[in-house]
């Protein structure tokens, strides 16, 4: 039975090793063994001895054995083409972030619409009942400046921190927004509601049109035409407007006009500041009311305010006290929705939730205050606010890139495929440009390239 018994030729001691073993070894391609199980074996065969220098390395702590066979298995679950639990994870964490951005979008643009017009309703009422519209406009921002100081004072919101070249840099952005914030309240103790908005709704025009003509920004054809619509709706809805008022008219133009140059400023001026969103507009109100009051003094004066308050009150009755706070409060809170709004979201899509806006500001005045509208009329709004989407649509493909030697204009349509890669003055962009218009001249470089 002993004789029968067949021993490895595993030895584990070297004395009986051949003296060939500690010859100087040859380089042999030898194919690596194919593990058939991912438990360690702990039998070995081999037909020649095998030599261990060091057996430190071989050593597993129970741990360490448990983590490399938790990771044998993984990949082996995966060459079956197992999905791993990960990649479930990030595509669960990526739809969930989609859907909270889309719903943040969604508050705020309802939460936007819903105090604009709101703000609309209460502004008209007090406007007809009380026809000072710079009071009203003085009132407005005293209201927005009262609440933030209170927000800051019990540390609701957290005050910014400014210098004097903040305040200097702000200073005529507030002359222009308190410029475009009377002349809009002027148009509106004028004429409807809806009136006063469809020919807000011209504000592109007159942006592309200064841009064009005092700061020498060519803009491709796409964009001027699209301002076409605009135009024309504006000017068939004011030809046909039942109640038409020229200080109405030229109020909300100069509107227009004052709001365009407070945008320019606050890009130009505001770079690199750190202050933004609710604290930038709480700065802003504070500041046109330093420069609102004074005017407003002069212009209209306690005497007459004090005549045209008694009158109000004994028409409408205490509901008028209400109405001039509502319309105070949230003409402040809906801009500073807008502001916040920036932060959050692209100005394309801030610029199609404002022409929404418009539309249910315009149809909810003319539902409440009972306005009569022409076909004719309606036609010219419909068509003046579909020219601003597109226009929206149009200018938000439009690259500008400026050099000292040449300008060049890019605007992005469907088409083919370019890459703009500007080797000299620029690092290579990222970003395909279909379509490419030249300005003023073309570089000798050819940065455009077929993909």
């Amino acid at each position: 039975m002993i004789s029968s018994v067949k021993h490895t030729p595993f030895s584990a001691s070297t004395d009986f090793l051949p003296k060939k073993r500690f010859l100087t070894p040859t380089l042999k391609f030898s194919p690596l063994p194919i593990i058939q199980n991912s438990i360690f074996n702990n039998k070995f065969s081999s037909e020649k001895p095998l030599h261990i220098s060091s057996t430190q390395n071989l050593t597993f702590s129970p741990k360490e054995q448990q983590k490399e066979l938790k990771t044998q298995c993984n990949a082996y679950e995966a060459d079956r083409s197992r999905p791993l639990d990960i990649n479930i994870e990030v595509l669960d964490e990526q739809a969930r972030f989609e859907a909270a951005q889309r719903l943040k979008i969604g508050i705020y643009f309802a939460t936007w619409w819903a105090l604009n017009v709101v703000f609309n309703i209460y502004n008209k009422k007090v406007l007809n009942a009380f026809p000072y519209p710079w009071l009203t406009s003085t009132l407005s921002l005293a209201c927005g400046s009262l609440m933030m100081l209170v927000s800051w004072a019990t540390r609701i919101a957290e005050a910014p921190k400014t210098d004097l070249e903040f305040w200097k840099s702000l200073f005529p952005v507030a002359v222009a927004h308190t410029i475009g914030h009377v002349a809009a309240t002027v148009s509106m103790s004028k004429v409807a509601v809806s009136f006063t908005h469809i020919i807000k709704s011209g504000e592109p025009a007159f942006s592309v049109l200064v841009s064009r003509f005092l700061f020498g920004e060519t803009l491709p054809m796409p964009v001027y035409m699209s301002l076409l619509p605009i135009i024309g709706g504006c000017a068939l809805a004011a030809v046909t407007e039942l109640n038409f008022n020229m200080i109405g008219f030229m109020g909300a133009m100069i509107s227009n006009l004052a709001f365009v140059f407070r945008n320019i400023f606050s890009k130009k001026g505001m770079k690199g500041k750190s202050v933004g969103g609710m604290n930038y507009y709480a700065c802003l109100s504070m500041m046109s009311l330093l420069i609102l009051t004074p005017f407003a003094i002069a212009v209209e004066g306690p005497q007459m305010w004090a005549a045209g308050w008694q009158k109000a009150i004994a028409q409408i009755g205490p509901n008028f006290v209400w109405w001039v706070a509502a319309q105070s409060i949230f003409y402040h809170l809906y801009n500073q929705v807008s502001y916040m709004s920036l932060d959050q979201i692209s100005p394309l899509t801030f610029s199609i939730g404002n022409t929404m806006k418009r539309i249910s500001v315009i149809v909810s005045s003319i539902i409440i205050f009972h306005t009569p509208v022409q076909p004719v009329n309606a036609l010219g709004a419909a068509i003046a606010i579909l020219g601003t989407f597109i226009y929206s649509q149009v200018y938000s493909h439009i690259f500008l890139v400026k050099d000292e030697k040449f300008k060049i204009v890019v605007h992005i349509f469907p088409g083919d495929q370019m890459v703009y890669n500007w080797q000299k003055n620029f690092p290579p962009f990222g970003f395909v440009l279909p379509t490419c218009l030249y300005g003023d001249k073309r570089p000798a470089e050819q940065p455009f390239n077929l993909l």
